[in-house]
Parts: structure tokens; C-alpha cells; sequence
């Protein structure tokens, strides 16, 4: 089956880093395009990144440009997202997905994990 899981998360300060990773299993994960998403209490889930299965495209939603990078590594099989000059607005559940192709885009394979927890307090 195709599985991707979600792991890095943790409290960090504001202005702090993290790098959380996506991992996959089952399939070969140069095939596909991975997006990460998030998911703050009470709002709705938003894109924040995409990588397409070659790594030769990204994209970032604004709020995240210049901060976040995502990268791959597909001979480890894993996507990664650093996350720099976090702000608290970026509080949230990470998660990340695969899509439906090599290309970034809006239709998406296998389905929602358990994501990681990102926190940005003081």
C-alpha cells in the first residue's frame, strides 16, 4: 500500500527551526509529486508546499515563501520541509500527501495520515 508518514514536529520558540521529514513506504516515491499541508484548530487545511517527483518544480503557498524549503531525497524515499523564522501562525498539524502523478497539482492518491505537530510558542 502507499503510506507516508509524517515525523519532526515539536515546540519550538518563535523565530526557531525545524525539519520535519515524509517518509514512504510501498511504492517508489520518485513517481509521484508530494505536498505538505497543514491544518491549525478551527480552520480549514491549507497547502503549504509541493515538490514535484524529480524535485526540478516546487511550489509555496505565500505565507511560507522565503521561510520554508521542501526538498527530496528519493533514495531515502523521503520528502522534507524546513521550516525557518517560525511564527506562532504557523502552529499546526503537518501532513503530507502524495499526487496523483509526478506533477504538482490538485488530485491526490492514498489518503490523509496522522501528521506531525508543529508548535510555535514562547
Amino acid at each position: 500500500q502507499l503510506k507516508l508518514v509524517e515525523s519532526g514536529g515539536a515546540l519550538v520558540q518563535p523565530g526557531g527551526s525545524l525539519r520535519l521529514s515524509c517518509a514512504a513506504s510501498g511504492f517508489t516515491l520518485d513517481t509521484y509529486a508530494i505536498g505538505w499541508f497543514r491544518q491549525a484548530p478551527g480552520k480549514e487545511r491549507e497547502g503549504v508546499s509541493c515538490i514535484s517527483g524529480s524535485g526540478d518544480s516546487t511550489k509555496y503557498a505565500d505565507s511560507v515563501k522565503g521561510r520554508f524549503l521542501i526538498s527530496r531525497d528519493n533514495a531515502k524515499n523521503t520528502v522534507y520541509l524546513q521550516m525557518n523564522s517560525l511564527k506562532p501562525d504557523d502552529t499546526a498539524v503537518y501532513y503530507c500527501r502524495a499526487n496523483f502523478g509526478a506533477r504538482c497539482g490538485t488530485l491526490f492518491v492514498g489518503s490523509w495520515g496522522q501528521g506531525t505537530q508543529v508548535t510555535v510558542s514562547s
